[in-house]
């Protein structure tokens, strides 16, 4: 070994250097990779109550605000259903001119009307009761 070696200051010179290094990494990457582990963290606690508020409305038999939306659509559907069947009806009555024909089907499709509104009524006042246990 020569005399020229300073095993002290090649201490001291990769201190500083590591220190600057760390310095500069934390400056820099530590405030956004910190925000992104809460955001991260405040996802997946969202995804936790979300699927637990799911799993206890289950079991309570109380319908979500998915299940709401879709018995509404269910419900668009029909009524959209009926009234092109109702149009189809009243276009087929106009190319024939069979007027008491028409009664007939109207007062049928409505009777069915009345029994579809029925069972809807019967769905949501079941969905809307509490469990009896």
């Amino acid at each position: 070994m020569s005399q020229d070696f300073n095993f002290s200051d090649m201490w001291k010179d990769l201190y500083s250097q590591s220190s600057k290094f760390f310095d500069k990494k934390i400056s820099n990457d530590f405030p956004s990779q910190g925000m992104g582990q809460i955001l991260e963290m405040n996802l997946q606690f969202k995804k936790m109550i979300d699927e637990s508020t799911l799993r206890y409305l289950e079991f309570m038999n109380v319908p979500s605000r998915n299940d709401i939306a879709n018995i509404s659509s269910l419900i668009v559907n029909v009524d959209a259903k009926v009234d092109d069947l109702e149009a189809k009806l009243e276009e087929t009555l106009d190319n024939h001119g069979d007027q008491w024909l028409f009664k007939t089907e109207l007062s049928n499709l409505k009777k069915d009307m009345k029994s579809l509104d029925n069972k809807l009524n019967q769905i949501l006042t079941l969905v809307k009761a509490p469990e009896k246990k």
